[in-house]
């Protein structure tokens, strides 16, 4: 009888720390592939000079196509463009739902080798997942600009 305690009590608290449904649905959503179909600076007006990622301008990323694989949470992303340093670029992604509203992720991405081990050491990008359906995607990123915050927004389109 103890024994059965203790495998049910075991087999509860694995339960507890797993992702939520609603992740694990995300998750899934991610999967394939997205075209990134524009970046936009929602709270500003004008052209600015944006670099993503710590990888190429923002006008190198419009139109890029992305693969998400949820099972092993990696993907790759080519990047496109006459100025743009092009190719295949690789990551590992996670949907982060700590201290986020429900239903509102984090979104963690973090640069690779073609290996999938690390360029940037402990180093990544965190996204926040505004919304996301089977046909659209949209990601935020607040960076500081002249001391106030500055919204990238990436809105994506699955093939």
């Amino acid at each position: 009888m103890k024994k059965i305690f203790i495998l049910g009590f075991v087999a509860v608290l694995l339960a507890a720390c797993g992702p939520s449904k609603t992740a694990k649905e995300a998750r899934k959503t991610f999967n394939g592939n997205w075209t990134l179909t524009s970046v936009t600076y929602p709270n500003s007006s004008g052209e600015f000079d944006v670099t993503l990622l710590n990888d190429a301008n923002a006008s190198c990323f419009e139109n890029s196509t992305w693969n998400f694989v949820s099972n092993n949470n990696r993907g790759a992303y080519s990047v496109q463009g006459a100025n743009c340093s092009q190719g295949q670029r690789y990551f590992i992604w996670s949907i982060d739902e700590e201290n986020t509203p429900e239903g509102i992720y984090d979104f963690l991405l973090k640069p690779t080798d073609e290996d999938y081990n690390s360029t940037t050491g402990n180093q990544g990008f965190r996204m926040n997942l505004k919304s996301l359906s089977e046909n659209q995607m949209v990601w935020e990123q607040s960076v500081m600009l002249e001391g106030s915050p500055f919204v990238i927004r990436m809105n994506f389109s699955k093939l």
